[in-house]
């Protein structure tokens, strides 16, 4: 399968593309090319022109943001069949966030102008991007409220769904890297999970966790 042709089914997984058919999938994958980064790499940062949408064809990319004091908060993780950009993409002004490579990745790219060419002839895309950038806003209201009222073991094992949704039972993150995702201590984040190591929910490895228990930890991400 060429490069194009993933591009194609990944934007055909996304509801902003899922009712577009073959011949314009193909038509909008093949004017993306690819970009290449190393871990840790950075791919944009707060107020860089927003120039491009980007897909994740593998590894990880970590949207974070910082605060006055240094400290950083990471907004969320884009995964293989992820999309990303598309607020600075659509309304030309600068990046609202940071992208930094999480290990090394490889991206599909789509420039801006070719993007916009695109929506001038297809505007039912128009229509669906408007409706997943609602989406966005519902999904930002719903963690300032988790951080503000839902006790850590419920925001955690949301967090963690989340992730192993997009990268499966084994999840590659530090606690510490958690903890920012939370809007909690590590030691506190440490406290819970080998609380719920002991309970067999998941278990514990440098760099990563392993989901054993999904049924639980949904339990508790639900607050049953």
């Amino acid at each position: 399968m060429s490069k194009q042709a993933e591009f194609a089914v990944i934007l055909k997984m996304n509801p902003m593309f899922a009712d577009l058919g073959a011949d314009e999938l193909q038509r909008l994958s093949n004017l993306c090319h690819t970009q290449h980064l190393a871990s840790g790499e950075v791919l944009f940062q707060k107020g860089d022109p927003g120039d491009a949408l980007f897909g994740v064809r593998r590894g990880q990319v970590r949207i974070e943001t910082g605060a006055a004091d240094g400290s950083r908060l990471t907004l969320n993780f884009m995964g293989p069949g992820d999309l990303f950009g598309e607020v600075a993409v659509l309304d030309g002004q600068n990046r609202t966030a940071d992208a930094t490579a999480g290990e090394a990745s490889e991206l599909f790219v789509l420039r801006r102008e070719d993007f916009l060419g695109f929506l001038e002839r297809e505007p039912k895309v128009a229509i669906k991007i408007i409706a997943l950038l609602c989406q966005r806003i519902r999904w930002q209201s719903e963690r300032m409220e988790e951080s503000m009222l839902q006790p850590l073991p419920v925001r955690l094992a949301r967090r963690l769904c989340a992730l192993a949704a997009d990268f499966g039972s084994e999840v590659h993150i530090s606690q510490e890297q958690l903890g920012v995702f939370v809007g909690a201590a590590r030691e506190s984040v440490n406290r819970q999970l080998q609380a719920w190591r002991k309970e067999a929910i998941l278990d514990l490895q440098r760099g990563r966790i392993l989901l054993r228990n999904m049924t639980k930890l949904t339990a508790i991400a639900r607050n049953e």
